[in-house]
């Protein structure tokens, strides 16, 4: 009977002990909004909306754009190399970066990402003032913002 009776009370406590750990465990660090566009001006290459998406992971962050300008040819994946930056209210800029792309068929929008960078808890990133420069067969092409992103800047945890 005594054997019973440790049993149940380490089964309690295993099961208290449990609950408190769910009860402090970390919340999951989100970005506000996940998602925003923006009008964007790339020059001889195009202009029109390109739609943001950011992802956060502690202090790792991921922003995929697709962009406003359709690509002239097709192209492979993983062949574009990306740099997107953002005017941080915090201060100064932050930059994304990558080489990640899918296969992209000619007429179709270009799309990067995930692109990589490190956000800090508050950060509030804009594109407007920002760019998002792509560099696909040697050339190098510049996008730039019109207006604030909408509904409002990348807000992160």
């Amino acid at each position: 009977m005594k054997g019973k009776r440790t049993g149940t009370g380490a089964a309690l406590a295993v099961g208290t002990l449990a609950a408190l750990g769910l009860a402090f465990a970390p919340t999951a660090l989100a970005v506000t909004p996940d998602t925003a566009t923006i009008d964007a001006d790339c020059g001889l290459y195009g202009s029109g909306e390109a739609t943001l998406t950011a992802t956060q992971d502690g202090t790792a962050a991921t922003v995929t754009v697709t962009s406003a300008i359709n690509a002239p040819l097709a192209l492979d994946e993983d062949s574009i190399a990306s740099t997107l930056t953002f005017v941080n209210a915090n201060g100064g800029t932050t930059t994304f970066t990558g080489t990640e792309n899918p296969a992209i068929a000619a007429g179709d929008p270009v799309t990067v990402g995930p692109l990589n960078g490190t956000v800090a808890s508050g950060d509030s990133l804009e594109s407007y003032g920002g760019s998002l420069q792509i560099v696909v067969f040697g050339i190098t092409v510049t996008c730039t913002a019109t207006g604030p992103q909408s509904p409002g800047p990348f807000v992160f945890d």
